[in-house]
C-alpha cells in the first residue's frame, strides 16, 4: 500500500483529492492535517465523507507526517507550503504541492506577484512543473512536483500546440477566462458571499492576477521564445468550472482543419484532453479530469476555447495524475468516472 497524507484537508480541492484517492485500492490515506488544534473528524468538515474515511484532521509537524506517509499532497496556501516542504523532503517524503510556491523559476518574480520573499529559493527553477500533458517523462523520478494553477491549466493546454509549433505570434495573446466561485477557496470572503456574486459576472485581478506569470513562463519555455499574454479572469455565479476563451494571432493563414489536426496529433496519447468540434461547456467536464478544447474561427481570427473543472483538472485531478506517475500507477487510476 502507498501511504498518503494530505496537508490542508479542509479545503474544496482536498475533498476532491480524498474522493479520488479512495478509488485506488493500492492507496491508504494515513494522515489529514489542519492548522487548528481542535482535531475535527473529516466527516465533520466534509459531510459527504461520512462512513468513507475514519480519520481526524490533526495539527501535525513534518516529522510526524513523515513517520506515517510516503507521499504528501500539500494543499496549503502559498507561503505556508514552502515553510513545511523542505522538512518533508528532508524526512524522505515525496510531495505534490498544490500551492504556487514552486511553480515559478525566479524568486524575484515570485516576490513581485506574491508579495513574499521565497524562503526556499534554491528549489525554484529545478522543481518539476506538474502538467503531465507537457512533461510526463520528468515526473516519475521527481521528489517534488509543482501542481499547476487552475486558470493556467486551461490556458496552457489551450495554447500549447500552437506555441510548440510556432503557429501564432507569441505576444498579444488575449485570454478571457471565467471561473466558478469554488476557485476562491472555502474561506468566507465578501466578494464570494451569495448575495454578492449570485446573478452577476465580474472581472477581477485585471493585470494583476498571479496566474499570468505562470502561463507566460510555461509557454515561453515550451516555445523557446518570450510569450506575453493579456489575462483577465472573471467570477461567475456557478460552483465550479473554468471556461477560457483565447484569441491568438496566426503567423500566416492556416486552415481550421489543419489546426485541429495539429491539436489531435499533439494530444494523441493524452487521455484527459479531448479535441471537440462543438463549443465546450463547463457542465460537460464537471466532476471529471477532462479538458475539452475547441477551435473556432471568426473571419480571420482564430478563437480557442478550453473548459475544465477547476477543482479536478485544475487542482486535485492533475495532482493525482502526478502522483500516479510518481508512484508507478497507470496515469488514469482513480480519475475515470
Amino acid at each position: 500500500m502507498t501511504k498518503v497524507a494530505i496537508m490542508g484537508a479542509t479545503g474544496y480541492a482536498a475533498l476532491e483529492l480524498i474522493k479520488i484517492l479512495l478509488r485506488n485500492p493500492e492507496v491508504e490515506i494515513v494522515a489529514l492535517t489542519t492548522r487548528s488544534d481542535e482535531a475535527p473528524h473529516i466527516s465533520e468538515i466534509h459531510h459527504s465523507l461520512e462512513g468513507r474515511l475514519d480519520l481526524r484532521c490533526e495539527n501535525l509537524s513534518a516529522a510526524e507526517i513523515a513517520e506515517r506517509a510516503d507521499f504528501v499532497f500539500c494543499a496549503l496556501p502559498h507561503v505556508a507550503s514552502m515553510e513545511v516542504i523542505p522538512d518533508l523532503l528532508a524526512d524522505g517524503c515525496r510531495v505534490v504541492d498544490l500551492s504556487a510556491d514552486y511553480r515559478l523559476s525566479d524568486p524575484a518574480v515570485y516576490e513581485q506577484w506574491y508579495h513574499h520573499v521565497h524562503i526556499d529559493p534554491t528549489r525554484l527553477g529545478s522543481t518539476i512543473y506538474g502538467l503531465p500533458e507537457l512533461g510526463a517523462d520528468k515526473i516519475p523520478s521527481a521528489d517534488l512536483i509543482a501542481n499547476p494553477g487552475c486558470y493556467t491549466s486551461a490556458s496552457i493546454l489551450g495554447l500549447a500546440p500552437l506555441i510548440a509549433n510556432s503557429l501564432i505570434e507569441p505576444t498579444g495573446i488575449i485570454i478571457d477566462a471565467k471561473s466558478g466561485v469554488s476557485g476562491a477557496g472555502r474561506k468566507p470572503k465578501l466578494g464570494t458571499l451569495y448575495p454578492e456574486c449570485n446573478e452577476s459576472i465580474t472581472a477581477y485581478g485585471v493585470g494583476t492576477h498571479r496566474h499570468t506569470p505562470e502561463i507566460e513562463e510555461v509557454l515561453s519555455t515550451l516555445g523557446g521564445t518570450e510569450v506575453k499574454v493579456t489575462f483577465t479572469p472573471h467570477l461567475t455565479p456557478m460552483n465550479r468550472g473554468i471556461l477560457a476563451t483565447m484569441y491568438p494571432r496566426l503567423k500566416e493563414d492556416t486552415s481550421l482543419d489543419h489546426l485541429k489536426e495539429v491539436y489531435r496529433t499533439f494530444y494523441a496519447d493524452k487521455p484527459f484532453v479531448r479535441i471537440i468540434d462543438r463549443l465546450p461547456a463547463t457542465r460537460e467536464v464537471s466532476g471529471t479530469n477532462y479538458c475539452d478544447i475547441s477551435l473556432q474561427s471568426a473571419g480571420n481570427q482564430l478563437i480557442v476555447f478550453s473548459a475544465i473543472d477547476n477543482l479536478i483538472k485544475g487542482a486535485a485531478g492533475v495532482a493525482v495524475q502526478n502522483f500516479n506517475l510518481m508512484a508507478g500507477y497507470p496515469e488514469t487510476t482513480g480519475l475515470i468516472v
